[in-house]
């Protein structure tokens, strides 16, 4: 019997696992388009009736109504951690399994994050603006040395880890909170110091975001907490936007209350510099438009970095990502429940 499958928001470098990937009694149809309310309108009736398996990633909305109108779907994966973007209540009523992936990307992210750190403390940014200019008299892009400075990570799971040993690597002395501290990090040897919130925030010269959005932590750095950091400090983002008052952020950098920043990830990461998706801002209650402007400004400053959230975007992580997808699928077609969330 052949299952039916739809994956969403596919991208080019997929195409080279799907290549060499197949599940076994599987017809699948790639679509470049998230799965919403809107584009879901966009697929034959027969797609519907017949589709037991979709893939999706965060940028599709698997609403109420998404679910609904799939009338013989079994399984929602995401191929991603995070499954804010799925009714998961509505699939638990219908009896469909959502699974997620879990870990993946952890040496891409710190890895990044320390490229990140590295690009703002050692100018790089303005000083090849500066040389691009014409100009070659870069005496005044004076860097700092990563074994000088204290890193203060907040969130200290996977990823909060992962950055701490390669921080290490380059002598930094590292600061961490987290509401829960993991005791393996106090000993065997592990050279880390949790401190309270507003310690972390008045001790280090780089702070770097590794923890989930949970609704309490909306805006848990704004204009109090840049107000307690050094004005020598950057602030790293590569976990969620909405940890990050971006008003209170860019009065922060402009005003020098603190140095520069670097986000990969900003809240309302649909909507581009040229205001697109507006019906997205409309939903929004218009939130996103400040959001857009203050990025807009925001990127004007040689002291800020803003990427669009590839963090975690290497091949390595993009193959884990999708073998682990296969797995999962493989596993609950075949009658298991391990993978299931």
């Amino acid at each position: 019997m052949t299952i039916k499958m739809l994956v969403f928001d596919y991208r080019d470098s997929e195409k080279n696992f799907f290549g060499t990937h197949e599940l076994e009694n599987f017809e699948i149809t790639f679509y470049n388009d998230s799965l919403t309310e809107e584009t879901i309108k966009f697929l034959p009736e027969e797609l519907l009736d017949s589709t037991s398996v979709i893939s999706v990633f965060v940028n599709s909305q698997v609403t109420k109504n998404v679910i609904k109108a799939f009338k013989n779907l079994r399984i929602i994966s995401t191929r991603s951690t995070g499954i804010d973007h799925i009714d998961k209540s509505s699939a638990e009523e219908k009896n469909i399994s959502v699974i997620n992936v879990e870990a993946y990307g952890t040496k891409s992210v710190a890895q990044f994050t320390i490229g990140l750190i590295l690009t703002l403390v050692r100018n790089i940014i303005p000083a090849s603006r500066f040389f691009l200019d014409g100009n070659i008299d870069c005496r005044d892009f004076i860097g700092r040395d990563l074994s000088e400075l204290t890193l203060g990570i907040v969130g200290t799971g996977n990823i909060g880890f992962a950055v701490y040993k390669v921080a290490k690597a380059f002598g930094m002395k590292v600061l961490a909170y987290d509401l829960v501290q993991r005791q393996e990090l106090k000993t065997n040897g592990h050279d880390i110091e949790y401190v309270d919130f507003n310690t972390l925030l008045k001790r280090s010269d780089i702070i770097t975001l590794h923890l989930p959005y949970t609704g309490d932590n909306y805006h848990m750095f704004s204009a109090g907490q840049f107000k307690l950091m050094k004005k020598t400090a950057y602030l790293i983002n590569a976990s969620r936007g909405e940890l990050v008052c971006m008003k209170d952020l860019y009065d922060a950098v402009s005003e020098g209350i603190i140095k520069g920043a670097a986000l990969d990830v900003v809240t309302c990461e649909d909507v581009s510099f040229r205001c697109e998706n507006f019906a997205k801002m409309v939903n929004n209650n218009l939130k996103c438009v400040e959001e857009t402007k203050m990025l807009r400004d925001l990127a004007k400053l040689d002291n800020v970095i803003i990427t669009p959230h590839i963090a975690y975007d290497t091949k390595d992580a993009i193959d884990y990502i999708l073998n682990q997808t296969f797995i999962a699928i493989s596993d609950i077609v075949k009658g298991g429940n391990s993978y299931r969330i």
